[in-house]
């Protein structure tokens, strides 16, 4: 039953992904999206396979996590081989009408007005489930945002697949009920050639008008417990081990450095194998690079290991730091530049294309280098940790364009223009537009 709504500021609106758990970016800015929904009046929801928001709110089912071993099964096979085995097919199908069920069900219990796909309908980690959210929205006409972190045809690992019939179907799906948005230019460009679909370009954000709180006492022990003696730097690498991080070259510019100093790596390999981190292992060994790899003590909360050690979070890291390391070769966007940027520290970049494209043409001030370490990077390098005004300075500078250009307003702006394209202007869209 339909009844009036004077205010879009009190819709249900349902996050939809295969995952909210942790520091992965798609979780993170689901977080930060959320805040400024709930900022403007909303209340938000969560349907994923794994999920650490409030349970009152959410709605788990466990075959919708990509690494769910049935999930990991179907991925496996079907971005492995060119035939796709029928049993494969009928397990797919099953699948998706198993979720499209439980999503019927999640918006009716919630009262969801509106969905918010974070990723399940760009990359096909599990594809029954962005299957079934196709299907959903097209039989009723739901209002949506799907937010696209990254497509399949940016992964080499998605190209040799037997499923090119799933794909075009739901990763992006095509339909007007549908409110694409991306998080960088190119990505834009490229959906739009590929499939004709015209999407919003919203980017990461951070919460640039509330700085964050100084380091405190817990935080003291940090450069002790990761084994950082007092005369050495910290170079910090906030990313998970993966090719496209290019880790191996904040590993050479330490080398080449000739300075005391540690890498510090906050997060685990993730859905990518193991056998880039062995590479780093073996390399950071070749050129006697000390690394330390932390992501059991450096979670997305603070607390303590089973024999009474201290976990850091992500913030006790970056409070830490003496320079970011950020040589990644292919990026969404940029996540860890953003954080690098908020927490005041020198950024060493690889000038991945978004990079060049969407935040380096703002005035960013960085120790920038392409593709690989020159001697100028070194020479820089050199010349920042030994001038701590020059690296004040340069800091500064990049919070306040960060401030102007990646702040929380930035996104709430854009989000109340996409509800005005959806449900024009407010004081005039009937409550449960949405509503099953």
């Amino acid at each position: 039953m339909e009844r009036p709504m004077t205010h879009p500021g009190n819709m249900n609106i349902g996050f939809v992904s295969t995952r909210f758990e942790g520091t992965d970016g798609v979780s993170l800015e689901a977080e930060k999206w959320a805040a400024i929904l709930e900022r403007m009046g909303h209340r938000c929801f969560y349907f994923a396979g794994v999920c650490d928001r409030d349970p009152a709110v959410s709605r788990v089912i466990p075959e919708a996590f990509f690494h769910h071993p049935e999930m990991d099964h179907i991925t496996n096979i079907v971005f492995s081989q060119l035939a796709r085995p029928p049993e494969i097919t009928r397990r797919i199908l099953e699948l998706a009408a198993y979720f499209k069920e439980e999503i019927y069900r999640f918006g009716r219990d919630f009262e969801i007005d509106l969905l918010i796909v974070e990723n399940a309908l760009a990359i096909p980690v599990n594809i029954p489930l962005g299957m079934a959210l196709t299907e959903f929205i097209s039989e009723t006409a739901f209002p949506t945002i799907a937010h696209h972190h990254d497509f399949f045809w940016e992964r080499q690992r998605f190209i040799t697949n037997c499923v090119w019939d799933y794909l075009h179907m739901a990763f992006p799906p095509i339909m007007p009920f549908i409110q694409n948005v991306v998080i960088n230019t190119i990505a834009s460009h490229e959906l739009s050639r590929r499939t004709g679909i015209s999407a919003w370009v919203i980017p990461n954000v951070m919460d640039y008008h509330n700085p964050p709180p100084p380091p405190d006492d817990y935080s003291a022990t940090f450069r002790e417990d990761m084994g950082i003696a007092p005369d050495e730097y910290l170079f910090l690498q906030p990313t998970r081990v993966v090719q496209r991080k290019g880790i191996e070259h904040a590993i050479e510019l330490i080398r080449r450095l000739d300075v005391k100093a540690r890498l510090v790596i906050t997060h685990a390999a993730g859905d990518e194998g193991r056998e880039y981190e062995q590479r780093i292992h073996e390399f950071a060994d070749l050129l006697q690079v000390p690394v330390i790899f932390v992501s059991k003590s450096i979670q997305t909360e603070r607390g303590s290991t089973e024999d009474g050690r201290k976990i850091y979070s992500l913030n006790d890291a970056y409070h830490h730091a003496d320079v970011v390391t950020y040589p990644s070769t292919i990026e969404g966007f940029g996540n860890a530049f953003l954080e690098a940027v908020y927490f005041r520290k020198p950024l060493v970049v690889n000038k991945y294309s978004i990079f060049e494209v969407d935040i380096m043409p703002k005035g960013f001030e960085v120790i920038a280098f392409d593709g690989f370490i020159t001697r100028q990077t070194l020479e820089r390098t050199c010349q920042m940790l030994r001038d701590p005004e020059m690296a004040q300075r340069m800091v500064e500078k990049n919070y306040e364009l960060a401030k102007r250009h990646f702040s929380y307003a930035i996104l709430e702006r854009h989000l109340r223009t996409i509800f005005t394209k959806i449900f024009g202007e407010e004081n005039s869209v009937p409550r449960g537009n949405g509503r099953l």
